[in-house]
């Protein structure tokens, strides 16, 4: 069944891959990106070029997940919006006391508090139909914690507990929503990770250093692997399959790639986690019902 899709983030990696391949499945899809008229208009132009020539239906939309009258206007020039798959962020690299508290509370902002304002603009819709479905990308980051990315695993442990509580919300409504955790991904994470301000520190933090370079090194050799699962193409996958999964029957948490040996960490928890639903008489609050 064609749906109606946002996905926020569409000028590179996930984002511009899911939106290509869901709409190649007859899915409309809303492509949100930030300066659609400058920096990314190239990016804006091979989507629609690519709606052409597939024959498919993508509109692009102008976002910045960081502004609640960006997210306000985007929304209102979309007629119906029956999934978000929240993947804009960024990451944030280096021991926490380099960064100044403006510089967490950006990073907070985009992969939290973006996450949350662009939910809030389609909940209204999806609450009078009764129906939908929020994908938000988190990470692997969300799950346990590693020196060098303090500040990053503060916005995705955020949004695992904001979307969690989310969950359990929205599901009597007939609402779904759902974590997606990907591992490192051949995206350029890495290189794309902002640095904090406060380098005179760092001196004291060459043990943080050598492990943050040895961890890239480790994982880019990954990426040359044929056995790794590191194609990008993996985490949209399981977008699509989200998507055509039945409401009510979604897990809440997926793993997408390298998992790190976390996947052991959600069986272990999933358990205690049901159990505690059902002690406090919401355990059919766990996925939208109706």
């Amino acid at each position: 069944m064609s749906k109606k899709i946002l996905i926020t983030g569409c000028s590179s990696g996930f984002g511009l891959d899911a939106a290509k391949t869901l709409a190649k499945k007859g899915h409309h899809v809303y492509a949100t990106m930030r300066d659609v008229d400058g920096r990314n208009a190239p990016k804006a132009r091979e989507l629609l070029d690519f709606a052409d020539s597939e024959g498919v239906s993508i509109s692009i939309h102008e976002m910045d997940v960081t502004s609640d009258a960006s997210v306000r206007d985007a929304v209102s020039g979309m007629d119906q919006v029956d999934v978000l798959i929240n993947n804009a962020g960024y990451g944030y690299g280096g021991p926490v006391e380099s960064f100044t508290g403006e510089e967490i509370l950006a990073q907070l902002d985009l992969n939290v508090v973006g996450a949350a304002r662009t939910a809030n603009a389609v909940l209204p819709g999806m609450r009078t139909r009764g129906d939908g479905l929020i994908i938000q990308v988190s990470s692997t980051a969300g799950r346990a914690a590693f020196p060098g990315f303090g500040v990053y695993h503060a916005s995705k442990w955020g949004l695992e507990g904001m979307s969690e509580a989310m969950r359990y919300e929205l599901a009597p409504l007939g609402i779904d929503v759902v974590i997606v955790e990907p591992g490192p991904f051949a995206t350029n994470f890495f290189d794309n990770m902002k640095q904090g301000s406060q380098q005179g520190v760092m001196g004291d933090y060459a043990h943080v250093g050598e492990f943050f370079s040895g961890f890239q090194s480790n994982v880019e050799g990954l990426f040359e692997s044929e056995e790794a699962p590191t194609d990008p193409h993996v985490v949209v996958e399981i977008f699509e399959r989200l998507v055509d999964t039945p409401r009510g029957q979604r897990p809440i948490r997926t793993i997408a790639g390298l998992d790190f040996g976390f996947q052991a960490l959600n069986d272990a928890s999933e358990p205690i986690r049901k159990a505690g639903l059902e002690s406090m008489g919401i355990g059919n609050w766990d996925g939208a019902q109706g």
